[in-house]
This record gives structure tokens, C-alpha cells and sequence, in this order.
């Protein structure tokens, strides 16, 4: 089962408590870090690649609504406020779910569950991913993603414009991508279908490089080819 990377923000230590005993009872969802205010959310954001972020509105400094207009890339959000006359500008902000204190536990399981069903639709919703490389945060196109090669706790992440060296595992890197459009060929790497030029043999060409195909993955590779119309075999 993946695990969805989140975040509690909330200025009240005793709501965050209660919220974030809610999230250690959901196996889908693992807690990173919890943060007393937006700014060292913000902080946190720049450094972690964050799948969800459970988060206050009203808060000291910097409110939660504040906070995510201030970002170019945001995770997905699930607003917790005790305002409800907030709600219509978070649903504005494509939040996925608005909580109300007091936040019942039931509650708080729809809510999961809402952001689950968004984040399993199908595949050709899903254009890019982020990964955290030279301490910056990077968003890769999908349709740039040439290959990744394993190279023990990283991968190298290879586009038709850059490579960056992510710390990462492919499994992990793998589960980020859509099945339809991504394959393992072998235990240290995995392609782009469509990126595929030929393939002769037990090797793969893609861009200037070969990339071999082992005998572990070959059977789900050549089933993957068959979905893709511009290597099936004429009749």
C-alpha cells in the first residue's frame, strides 16, 4: 500500500493532538512533521516533497489561506478551521475538503477518503510529479520523463532537457507514476513507454543511451508494449 507524505499545520497544540491521532489511524498516510504556524510550513514545503497538508486557516502571521496563495506549487489541502465563513474561498482554492472544529473522527475519514478517490482517477489526469533534488524542489513534466536509473538510495532522474540526482528510491519513484505510461525493465531502471526508439534484443534505446531489459520484468514489459499501438505486431 503507498503511503501519502503529509503535514499538520495548527497553531492550537491540542487541535493538533486530536488530528494528528486521526491520521496515526489511517495506514494510507504517513505524518512528517507537525508545525505550530504557516511559516515554518512554508519552510518544511521547500525542503519535503508533501503529497497533503492538513492545515489551520486562521493563524498568527500568516493564515493558512495566505499560505497557499503565496506558493506556486501547493499539495493537496484539507482546510481545518473553526470559521466556516471560510469555507467558500478554500473550496476556491480547490482545497479537497473543509473541515469544522470540533473535527469528529468520522469527519476526518471522509475527508481522507475524498482526497484517496482524487488521487487514484485515472492516470491521464496526472501531468507532472515533484522531486526534491540539490536541495530545491523540482517539477518534472511527464512528458519530459525519458528513464530513471537506480544508484542505491538515489535515482538519477533523466528529461529530454536535464538529469537531476534525486534522493529517492525507484520503487518509491515508480508508485509516483502513472502504470499506463511508465514501466520497471529492470531492477536499476525504469522508462518512458512513448520515449521508447526501438528495441533490439535485451536492450531498449531511449535518447542517446541503451537500457537493458531483464528477465524479472520482461513478461510485464511485453504486456505493457501490447497497450502501446506503435509496437503491436501487423496481423
Amino acid at each position: 500500500m503507498r503511503k501519502y507524505a503529509c503535514i499538520l499545520v495548527d497553531d492550537e497544540p491540542l487541535a493538533r493532538e486530536l488530528i494528528a491521532g486521526f491520521i496515526g489511524e489511517c495506514p494510507e498516510l504517513e505524518l512528517l512533521a507537525q508545525l505550530p504556524n504557516a511559516i515554518e510550513a512554508r519552510a518544511f514545503l521547500e525542503q519535503h516533497i508533501v503529497d497533503i497538508m492538513f492545515l489551520d486557516i486562521n493563524m498568527p502571521r500568516l493564515s493558512g489561506i495566505r499560505l497557499i496563495k503565496s506558493m506556486a506549487q501547493a499539495p493537496a489541502v484539507i482546510f481545518i478551521t473553526a470559521y466556516a465563513e471560510y469555507a467558500v474561498e478554500g473550496f476556491e482554492l480547490e482545497a479537497v475538503d473543509y473541515l469544522l472544529k470540533p473535527v469528529s473522527e468520522e469527519r476526518f475519514r471522509k475527508a481522507v477518503e475524498k482526497f484517496l478517490h482524487k488521487g487514484t482517477q485515472p492516470d491521464a489526469q496526472m501531468e507532472y510529479l515533484l522531486v526534491k533534488a540539490n536541495k530545491k524542489i523540482y517539477r518534472i513534466d511527464l512528458d519530459d520523463l525519458l528513464y530513471a536509473e537506480a544508484l542505491g538510495d538515489y535515482i538519477r532522474v533523466v528529461t529530454r532537457e536535464k538529469t537531476l540526482t534525486v534522493y529517492e528510491r525507484l520503487s518509491s519513484f515508480t508508485e509516483r507514476l502513472p502504470s499506463d505510461r511508465f514501466c520497471r525493465v529492470h531492477k536499476s531502471h525504469l522508462i518512458a513507454l512513448s520515449k521508447i526508439e526501438y528495441i533490439e534484443g535485451n536492450r531498449i534505446r531511449i535518447g542517446q543511451v541503451f537500457l537493458p531489459v531483464s528477465n524479472t520484468y520482461r513478461t510485464e514489459f511485453n504486456k505493457r508494449l501490447k497497450t502501446q499501438s506503435r509496437f503491436q505486431s501487423n496481423p
